[in-house]
């Protein structure tokens, strides 16, 4: 019987002991994965696409997600909504001031990533710069967006009549498709601010920091289940987005009138709340509203007697 031997591959040096640049290396894709539940999953799917830019390089590995993957965030954010909503509104200020402080601490690598997806230094500092200041813009509405946009409303009979905002619920969000992460906050910052917890789909075509700010959010103080982020397709996934029978709202940020009407027909069968931004600037002041956090909030009044058991009038 012949013998075989394995073959010893004996890396090359040249003279002064550094490696041969004649070789040259394959270089190895980071895989991106989604952030689910506080977790970083791969895809259920097993698929994945390659993330390339402008010029046509490979810049990642990233997962395309499935319809299970989206119905498994719908679980996680269902799960996490209770404990968020009811937490103190400075306490969820706090949290949000902290996802800021450690985006700054990552800084570097967000423009290193901005600039992979074709933007100028000049253009992912700014960007960076701004997605920061966006955080501690909604930090500081936590606690004050419920002061602002509650009423006492006057009433003819003997009580007491208060309307106050409350979450809607679990979101589910299409983040605009030419940002990588200024669009990506902007939209999930207003969602968690108000209480809610959101599923949102990064852009496909420049995914790289929104996984990056899933890691962000998993070194915070915010919940697992807050906020998941899923890396895919929109043609793919839109349709669960919208008429997952466990999402309370959805968001879309693309002029596509096709798309748009799908959402409004699908989201009809649990009269879900639609929220579209197509016209929005993010990267200047239109980007950043109490507004926008009032557009995931439920109204609810209630009604209290002034005459209290005793039959007395109580004091205003």
């Amino acid at each position: 019987m012949q013998k075989v031997t394995a073959k010893k591959i004996t890396p090359k040096f040249s003279e002064n002991g550094s490696h041969n640049a004649s070789e040259k290396r394959l270089e190895v894709l980071k895989t991106y994965k989604i952030y689910v539940g506080g977790q970083f999953p791969r895809t259920e799917s097993g698929r994945y696409y390659i993330a390339t830019n402008s010029k046509a390089d490979k810049l990642a590995n990233m997962c395309l997600c499935s319809r299970k993957d989206f119905r498994d965030a719908v679980v996680s954010a269902r799960g996490a909504f209770g404990g968020w909503s009811a937490r103190a509104a400075f306490n969820r200020g706090q949290i949000l001031y902290r996802i800021a402080e450690m985006l700054e601490g990552r800084k570097a690598q967000f423009i290193e990533e901005l600039i992979k997806q074709d933007a100028t230094p000049a253009q992912a500092e700014a960007e960076v710069n701004v997605a920061i200041d966006r955080l501690i813009y909604y930090s500081g509405w936590c606690d004050k967006f419920q002061q602002v946009f509650s009423s006492v409303n006057p009433v003819a009979s003997s009580h007491f009549n208060f309307s106050t905002p409350e979450p809607t619920g679990v979101v589910a969000a299409i983040a605009p498709q030419n940002s990588s992460l200024i669009g990506l906050v902007s939209i999930v910052a207003p969602i968690i601010a108000g209480g809610n917890s959101c599923i949102v789909l990064a852009s496909s075509g420049k995914p790289l920091c929104a996984v990056t700010f899933g890691e962000v959010l998993n070194s915070s103080d915010l919940p697992g289940g807050v906020v998941n982020i899923l890396t895919g397709k929109v043609s793919e996934l839109l349709p669960y987005f919208a008429d997952h029978m466990d999402v309370n709202a959805t968001v879309y940020c693309e002029k596509d009138e096709a798309s748009q009407k799908l959402i409004k027909e699908k989201s009809a069968l649990n009269v879900k709340r639609i929220v579209t931004y197509d016209k929005t600037d993010w990267l200047s002041d239109q980007g950043q509203s109490p507004y926008f956090i009032m557009d995931f909030q439920e109204i609810k009044t209630t009604w209290h007697p002034i005459e209290n058991i005793g039959g007395a009038k109580a004091g205003y």
